[in-house]
């Protein structure tokens, strides 16, 4: 039975008990992706970490979530006080929401009840995700102007602009996705790549526009531009303090969680198995399959942190050309390659044919990127003609008689 026919077979109860497992597991993994992304950045920094409350350091998080719940709450004299406190509650559930579409096990059983770790399945369930992350770019705006303040609005309006940059990237990344899977359901495309590769190897571009996309979204470094100490103090949340910044502080961990189930789930399999280890998705009366799960969400988890813990912050203007100069024609380019390649497959054409066509692409590529190499150097030694021939000649030294004469000059004057 599928997991659409599963879930249509739910009572209220379960669904409500789903619901309320889903926010405590978000919560539970927020704080200890806390504590794990400061275990692994000191360890990268040859640093200790935190280490003193709990066995090693494991309820520094909690901690850390009790000091912000009792610190003074305080709102600007300047600010808009009922936007100001309903932006950071927007942030935070529209993190949340997205959760409600990602399959999380294939069938257990739940309390008696035949069912799947998901609240729903609707058939466009990609397109929901990308709109639950949409709209929590807006407790970001609002935050920022309803702060009063200047540096707050212009990390507001650095965010906005970042997000329709990179949701457009990341949106192209998957429509590749949709091609060979046939679907936009979360469940049906984990379902596809059950007996064949996982998408994350077959549509590997895709794989890594992604993977890009998905940490300019969440405004993580070296893409946290939005919060540029050095620019704009604390960005769009300087103002806030208390429960309200707890709210955003949430939001942001729950959103580098979101983002990784849907990697695994459109390119990694899902809840299924790495390939000759299928056996295990019975064990535990299919419960296994949730560990397979978040050892996925876990590994794109350490690249989120490895990513901050070694590469500097961009200038804006690298990364937003990075984002509609590169990106975008690249996610262009590849839609048009992979629905070639579908069309070829399925008209039964013969494999050297698919072979010639994606032989002719890589030459395509190869010649546009050098052709793009080469105007560069050439543009940059028009503009710039000292770096075309550096000269790094040593001025030379004072002459010796100028010397002696500033020395009897100054036995003059004495």
């Amino acid at each position: 039975m599928s997991n659409a026919l599963l879930l249509l077979d739910d009572p209220g109860w379960i669904i409500t008990l789903k619901a309320v497992i889903v926010f405590a597991v978000c919560v539970v993994l927020t704080i200890m992706s806390v504590w794990g992304e400061r275990r692994l950045v000191a360890r990268m920094q040859m640093r200790v970490g935190p280490n003193r409350v709990g066995k090693f350091g494991l309820i520094q998080a909690l901690a850390d979530g009790v000091k912000l719940a009792l610190k003074e709450d305080l709102i600007p004299a300047a600010a808009d006080k009922v936007v100001f406190v309903i932006a950071p509650i927007i942030s935070a559930t529209a993190a949340f929401m997205a959760f409600a579409v990602m399959p999380m096990t294939g069938p257990v059983n739940f309390f008696g009840e035949e069912t799947v770790m998901q609240l729903t399945d609707i058939p466009v369930g990609v397109l929901y995700v990308l709109a639950t992350a949409s709209v929590g770019v807006y407790g970001i705006v609002l935050a920022g102007w309803s702060s009063g303040s200047t540096y707050p609005l212009l990390g507001g309006l650095r965010s906005s602009a970042q997000v329709i940059s990179y949701e457009i990237a990341m949106g192209l990344s998957l429509v590749s996705v949709f091609i060979y899977s046939g679907s936009m359901s979360t469940s049906s495309i984990v379902q596809a790549q059950q007996d064949t590769w996982w998408y994350g190897l077959v549509l590997f571009p895709s794989f890594v526009i992604y993977a890009i996309s998905m940490v300019g979204e969440t405004n993580r470094a070296p893409f946290d531009l939005a919060e540029a100490e050095g620019e704009l103090v604390g960005g769009f949340h300087t103002e806030y303090s208390s429960l309200k910044f707890a709210l955003f502080f949430l939001a942001e961990y729950v959103n580098i969680i979101a983002v990784s189930a849907l990697a695994t789930t459109l390119f990694l399999g899902g809840y299924h198995a790495i390939p000759g280890l299928g056996f295990t998705e019975q064990w535990l009366g299919g419960w296994f399959t949730l560990i397979w799960f978040f050892i996925k969400v876990l590994f794109f988890f350490f690249i989120f942190v490895w990513l901050r813990g070694t590469l500097p912050r961009l200038r804006y203007d690298q990364f937003m050309q990075f984002g509609w100069k590169v990106l975008i024609p690249v996610s262009l380019l590849w839609i048009l390659v992979v629905a070639t390649l579908r069309l070829i497959s399925t008209t039964s054409q013969s494999r050297p044919v698919t072979f010639a066509f994606a032989g002719v692409v890589v030459l395509i590529v190869l010649a546009i990127s050098t052709a793009f190499e080469s105007s560069k150097k050439k543009r940059d030694s028009v503009v710039h003609p000292e770096a075309a021939e550096p000269n790094f000649a040593v001025p030379s030294l004072p002459s010796e008689i100028t010397t002696i004469n500033v020395s009897n000059q100054g036995g003059d004057r004495g």
